[in-house]
């Protein structure tokens, strides 16, 4: 006699998860999705939710097939404070979308071009694995903090268009020394300057 219930754990499981986590982030946002909404969806226990993905921010990542972990990489470039703090994200940027990792960040800006289901996990994973951690990091002033990250934001999605997907001369083909010299104050503008808003 088959058994009926839950999904016993295997790979149909493990995607099962995954399509019900897609929907979830993208439908409720990072922060609005949870583990026992998203493990309902797929018709199994939370417990095998973590079994297969650990945290949900791990989860999120496997989600969208993000070619990065930021939580794993953002310390080392925001640890020294803010000072030059633009420069180095700007190289941090180029030195994951410049390398084969950058393959599937490519192929995820190109969808959320297309999609808005995309564009929504992909906004998802700006603001809340990437922005956010970076603002807490540099410890910026809270009522002026949102207004900077999306600042950064208009940056380094504009290079990412201009650069990876659009293919824009000079830009595309620029070394990026020359690339993280130009566009790197900016970002420390951003970062640190007055702003009047």
């Amino acid at each position: 006699m088959p058994r009926t219930g839950r999904r016993p754990g295997n790979q149909d499981t493990r995607e099962a998860i995954l399509e019900s986590s897609r929907k979830a982030f993208s439908e409720r946002g990072y922060d609005g999705a949870s583990i026992r909404a998203i493990a309902t969806g797929a018709g199994v226990d939370p417990a095998l939710v973590h079994h297969y993905f650990g945290t949900k921010e791990q989860l999120f990542l496997a989600a969208i097939e993000a070619p990065i972990n930021p939580g794993e990489l953002l310390p080392q470039v925001l640890a020294q404070g803010i000072d030059g703090a633009g420069n180095r994200v700007i190289t941090l940027f180029l030195s994951v979308w410049d390398s084969p990792t950058g393959a599937p960040a490519v192929a995820l800006l190109r969808s959320a071009v297309q999609h808005e289901w995309s564009a929504r996990l992909l906004r998802e994973f700006l603001i809340t694995q990437i922005l956010r951690r970076a603002m807490k990091a540099l410890d910026l002033e809270p009522s002026e903090a949102p207004v900077r990250a999306s600042l950064v934001a208009t940056q380094i999605m504009g290079l990412a268009m201009t650069r990876y997907i659009l293919k824009v001369e000079p830009i595309a083909t620029m070394p990026a020394e020359a690339v993280v010299r130009l566009i790197g104050p900016t970002v420390q503008h951003y970062l640190q300057d007055p702003l009047d808003f």
